[in-house]
């Protein structure tokens, strides 16, 4: 039987791989997420438990997971504070227990991810947070490992790097707030097989060690890499002064804290200025691994058309919300205010005319949830699916009752067609990971 170990943020950018890798040299994976239902639907050959952070705050809540466990690999990290993420939870208080669990259970072998710039220096909560954890592991009866890597890359895109290749793929030019910030970017791959590697054998043992590849690049230049491995024409660098910026990462942390976290948020800027490249060191040698630099991992993943699609569309999505959230919206209120006679007015053209006024009020009350609705992120999928079926019940009724408006000049029903596309593209990019 295979050797069971639990990992901790499966389904997450960086631990979905390294589960994967796992399983694929033998381990066999217990697989801790927060939802473990929708989260088993990618990975069906895991074992997946319920993991919570908010609710595995004591040593005895950990013991079930870690039940015939032999070594722990924990992925979980959140940038700030927000919906349901906590700094403090997930950096602090469930590895405080977890680490307990782990020394009353007899688990030995502890694998954490980190990252560079975890300092309390960094003067962020996300660095502080982090900071304090690495102290308890390090505290710690353990066979632990900390790996704190530099930029991850990955064919796949998630946060940050979904975020440059956004700005890489801006369609006169390339803007970015400082730009001289610099990068180590170690792949994926190569982060995924120092934990296989560290998992099975002790080569590294009680250590903090700093996963950075062979290559550094500046913002600036990871992002004209980046529109080249795009397949578009080069562009100019545009650089943003922090006092431009200043609003829109506010608005990234009110977003934050309003479950729609977003890269581009204070400590995203705090903890790049305070340094993301990471220490030069041996680890590759001593891991007997073949270190990848940024140029070649390009090379050796080519984009398809898919990463263009995500790297434009990424900030075409936020836009289609906010258009279409307001457009319900604003339509409701107009409706309840200084457009309420003109729509009675339109209602009575109809054999409805005896119903005008709850037509009305209902169908303006309707405008007003729906786009209200659509700006809470766990429902924003399914709110623009029932904006779509409303909209064709909606031009059903209208047909019916009021053929000729199809023909108007001003085409108040042909305009809601393209509003139905919108609809169908919210729905349709809702897909976070």
């Amino acid at each position: 039987m295979s050797k069971r170990i639990l990992v901790l943020g499966p389904n997450g950018f960086i631990g979905s791989r390294i589960a994967a890798a796992l399983s694929s040299f033998g381990w066999q994976v217990r697989a801790g997420a927060r939802n473990p239902l929708s989260a088993g639907l990618r990975a069906p050959h895991f074992e997946w438990v319920k993991a919570d952070f908010h609710a595995l705050t004591t040593p005895q809540a950990w013991a079930p997971l870690l039940e015939d466990v032999e070594a722990v690999v924990n992925c979980v990290g959140v940038l700030q504070d927000g919906g349901k993420d906590s700094n403090r939870i997930a950096h602090v208080e469930g590895p405080r227990a977890l680490i307990a669990a782990c020394e009353a259970a007899g688990v030995r072998r502890l694998i954490h991810l980190s990252a560079v710039g975890a300092d309390a220096a960094a003067g962020t909560e996300y660095a502080t947070s982090k900071a304090e954890t690495e102290a308890m592991v390090m505290a710690s009866e353990l066979d632990w490992v900390i790996l704190r890597p530099s930029l991850v890359v990955d064919r796949a895109a998630f946060g940050g790097t979904g975020f440059l290749r956004a700005l890489a793929a801006m369609p006169l030019a390339m803007p970015v707030v400082g730009g001289d910030q610099k990068f180590k970017p170690v792949p994926l791959s190569d982060l995924a097989e120092v934990v296989v590697r560290l998992a099975s054998t002790p080569i590294i043992n009680r250590e903090i060690v700093d996963i950075a590849g062979p290559e550094t690049v500046t913002m600036t230049q990871t992002l004209a890499l980046y529109r080249g491995w795009l397949g578009l024409k080069p562009a100019p660098v545009v650089r943003v002064p922090r006092w431009m910026a200043a609003p829109a990462i506010m608005v990234g942390d009110v977003l934050g804290r309003l479950g729609w976290p977003s890269p581009l948020r204070t400590t995203s800027m705090k903890q790049l200025d305070y340094g993301a490249a990471g220490q030069d060191n041996d680890w590759a040698e001593r891991l007997g691994i073949r270190a990848t630099g940024f140029g070649r991992f390009l090379s050796q993943n080519p984009a398809g058309v898919q990463d263009v699609w995500h790297a434009r569309l990424w900030t075409v999505r936020p836009i289609a919300i906010l258009t279409l959230g307001l457009f319900w919206l604003l339509t409701g209120v107009i409706s309840y205010t200084a457009g309420w006679e003109q729509s009675l007015a339109i209602i009575r053209e109809s054999a409805a005319a005896r119903w005008a006024w709850p037509i009305v009020w209902f169908g303006a009350l309707l405008d007003v949830v729906l786009g209200l609705a659509l700006f809470v992120r766990p429902w924003t999928a399914r709110v623009a699916t029932m904006m779509f079926l409303a909209t064709v019940g909606y031009l059903i009724a209208a047909t019916v009752l009021l053929p000729h408006y199809w023909f108007n000049p001003l085409g108040p029903w042909l305009k809601v067609l393209p509003m139905m596309a919108l609809c169908l593209f919210v729905a349709a990019t809702d897909a976070r990971r």
